[in-house]
């Protein structure tokens, strides 16, 4: 029953590991977008199909088809479809994705446009942040085998198990390994997540004498994973070789000076280049890029070309350090609403506007409680915006109201940021846009709520 009342969506990405995901317009009309949506929400660069839970047969799943099928308060089901050889940073994903869906109007949204994050011959992408919940993976058959006989007999004796040297050099390089798919530099709060993760899943392994149980795997792992980056930086791995004393200008050659690495949690922060792919190659392509963006209802190839030569571009960012015209003037095509937005998943593994909407929809009773609470001059100013909110159930109109009424209570000039027109041509919008260091523009048709919002900055 597709419609445009909001839905929520449960999803169980794996065993302690769930996300939440909401469709403002309600659930899609066809498959292809409920696909779409799924794919770029969660970062998924593989085939999948669809299974709906069926109550009237016991809660079974059947192969979904349509999304006729499909009612709030539903679940379904993604299973994964591997046509070709898995990419390395695909081994170790979860087989399979439980979706429920919860009507809900105060939802937040993400949209329905395909955005396409990444090359699909890329084999390093990252496709999330670290986990709220760290998994543990799968060793190898007889060192699971030792540790299933030792947590059976923990439960029984509390006694510990005492590990061979090829049983420790397992666990430790598997959980390297993981560690890996998330953070090439992780920190101290990592290492301790990762060591109390793998002593609550095999208790059989606690430490007796440390005061956490963990302690010592904690510093196990870091000296592992220095290790482990070695052994990655030998075989070429570019986001480890930058930092190489042979990468470095003559003047920066110690091991400790100017290290590019991660400092605001970019999940992709120096990616490899495509499978193929060279410096001149990819150069070739932005040259391309550059009459792409000049001929009409050319953005999917514009789109594809952005994603093939991602590296490319975080390769010049991190090497070069370009001013933002220098950027604007070799990359202009990344310059528009959805390729910022498209760029920030590609880098940070997060959806920028779903998950800012999501984070503001979270918080807007207790922003709308602080925002009333407000006396003086500001409570003036703000009494029409608190009028309009409590009239209207939209969810993009109470949005609107929050964001303007909370510029002004931080004691900013609402009007200043965000710029409104009614039944404005294009010509007259852009000219705006171009007398402004940063604005949000709302655009409304008569009688109707706002139609368009562009964000705008230099």
């Amino acid at each position: 029953m597709a419609g445009s009342t909001p839905a929520r969506l449960k999803v169980i990405l794996g065993e302690n590991n769930i996300e939440k995901l909401t469709l403002p317009n309600g659930i899609p009309e066809s498959l292809e977008d409920l696909l779409g949506t799924i794919k770029t929400t969660f970062g998924l660069k593989y085939n999948l199909r669809l299974q709906y839970m069926d109550q009237d047969f016991g809660n079974d799943f059947f192969n979904l088809n349509s999304t006729t099928e499909l009612q709030n308060l539903g679940t379904i089901k993604v299973i994964h479809q591997q046509t070709n050889p898995p990419l390395i940073s695909d081994l170790q994903s979860t087989s399979s994705l439980s979706i429920s869906f919860e009507s809900d109007d105060g939802a937040s949204g993400a949209s329905n446009d395909t955005i396409i994050v990444s090359s699909p011959e890329s084999v390093s992408s990252r496709t999330q942040q670290w986990p709220e919940d760290f998994a543990i993976p799968q060793f190898s058959y007889d060192t699971e085998l030792q540790l299933e006989r030792g947590n059976t007999e923990y439960r029984v004796s509390q006694k510990m198990l005492t590990l061979s040297s090829r049983m420790l050099s397992d666990i430790l390089k598997r959980v390297a390994e993981e560690i890996y798919r998330y953070k090439a530099y992780p920190e101290d709060a990592h290492f301790c997540t990762a060591a109390e993760a793998l002593i609550k899943r095999h208790p059989c392994l606690k430490e007796p004498g440390s005061f956490n149980g963990c302690y010592g795997w904690k510093q196990r792992l870091k000296y592992k994973m220095a290790n482990y980056r070695t052994q990655l930086k030998l075989q070429g791995c570019p986001e480890l070789c930058v930092n190489s004393l042979k990468s470095k200008a003559t003047t920066d050659t110690y091991p400790a000076k100017k290290v590019k690495k991660p400092k605001r949690s970019e999940a992709n922060f120096y990616p490899s280049f495509p499978t193929g792919e060279t410096l001149d190659s990819m150069e070739k392509v932005r040259l391309e890029l550059l009459t792409e963006i000049g001929i009409r209802d050319n953005e999917r190839v514009i789109e594809n070309k952005m994603a093939n030569t991602f590296a490319y571009r975080r390769h010049e960012v991190v090497n070069q350090e370009p001013s933002i015209q220098e950027l604007k003037d070799r990359w202009p095509a990344l310059f528009t609403q959805k390729e910022i937005n498209t760029e920030f998943q590609r880098l940070m593994a997060v959806p920028l506007e779903g998950k800012f909407m999501a984070q503001l929809d979270m918080h807007s009773s207790q922003l709308i409680k602080v925002i009333r609470a407000k006396g003086g001059a500001t409570r003036q100013k703000i009494a029409n915006i608190m009028d309009t909110l409590d009239q209207t159930v939209d969810i993009n109109h109470r949005r609107e109201c929050v964001l303007k009424a909370l510029t002004i209570f931080l004691g900013e000039d609402a009007d200043g940021l965000i710029k409104e027109y009614l039944d404005c041509g294009a010509d007259d919008v852009q000219r705006d846009l171009e007398q402004v260091t940063m604005a949000v523009f709302v655009i409304r048709k008569e009688g109707e709520g706002p139609t368009c919002r562009h964000w705008h900055c230099h």
